[in-house]
């Protein structure tokens, strides 16, 4: 590829990396090609500290312009997992991509909601502000002048698009890096599983992920799971709950799954939980429910 961009790693840190096939593509297909590469690295369970800054950077620039098109900076607020690093990172990427003014806005708006007080921040998440209404600035019952702000600033952000392009400067970013890495997809998936081999304390990550993901799965698909595992079957996808299924002449939910070996149903009721064929009616699986003492 003679465009100059890196196709190897740099000495020390890590590089940005972009599917060669979507470096040449729109502005929006550079960024969010960044975008799920990224997703890909967190996915695979790397940590900020093993991402290159550059393409965190990137990415959280996005996260801000997609949360804020969407509901403004309350939107942001409310999605951000932790706002002390994500603005450092924003801050940083609107000043790697010369998007000054954004920066200043940025500035202005952390500023304005910070300073807001905890009834005037829960108006403000909560859209309850009364601008819709023509209150009053600072009326009894209107809005207060620190709310009235945080709005005038979420609609000077929508106005600066016009004139300071985020996802233009994002890409042109992007794509200007010196060590950037450009890969096909099997040299992509290779440099992931690559930096994962660099992990420390990758069974220690991998089975907190597990146990997160376990206490985020909703009961009826750990039951079907548990079912899969004691009838020998690969678990594909669990297709719909049928609040009236005809079960011995009840009615009851039945929960529709397909497996590698088929179609099937699981029942349950206060004891126990079955895995049954939906033709032959026959129990394959069953797991008991441990009853607690009151």
């Amino acid at each position: 590829m003679s465009n100059g961009l890196s196709t190897a790693l740099p000495a020390t840190g890590y590089a940005a990396v972009l599917p060669r096939e979507r470096i040449n593509g729109s502005d929006a297909d550079v960024v969010d090609a960044n975008v799920d590469v990224v997703n890909a690295m967190y996915a695979e369970l790397l940590d900020i500290g093993e991402i290159a800054p550059n393409a965190l950077r990137s990415y959280y620039v996005d996260f801000y312009l997609t949360q804020s098109l969407g509901g403004g900076f309350a939107q942001y607020v409310f999605t951000a997992p932790d706002r002390k690093d994500i603005d450092a990172y924003i801050r940083a990427g609107l000043e790697g991509m010369g998007a000054d003014a954004h920066l200043d806005l940025f500035n202005r708006t952390v500023d304005a909601f910070d300073s807001l007080s905890e009834e005037e921040a829960d108006a403000y998440l909560d859209g309850d502000t009364g601008l819709e209404d023509g209150l009053e600035d600072g009326a009894d019952g209107g809005v207060p002048d620190a709310v009235r702000v945080l709005e005038e600033l979420d609609g000077e952000f929508e106005t600066l698009l016009e004139t300071e392009d985020l996802v233009a400067l994002n890409a042109a970013w992007l794509r200007g890096q010196a060590d950037l890495l450009v890969l096909d997809e099997e040299e992509l998936d290779r440099h992931i599983a690559e930096r994962v081999s660099r992990v420390p304390n990758l069974a220690e990550r991998q089975a907190e992920a597990a146990e997160d993901e376990l206490l985020d799965t909703p009961e009826f698909e750990v039951i079907i799971r548990e079912l899969c595992d004691v009838a020998g079957h690969t678990l594909r996808k669990i297709t719909m709950g049928d609040p009236n299924y005809d079960h011995d002449g009840q009615t009851t939910l039945a929960w529709h799954f397909t497996t590698d070996q088929g179609e099937f149903l699981m029942l349950d009721d206060e004891r126990e939980a079955v895995m049954i064929h939906p033709d032959t009616k026959e129990i394959l699986a069953a797991v008991e429910f441990e009853v607690e003492d009151d």
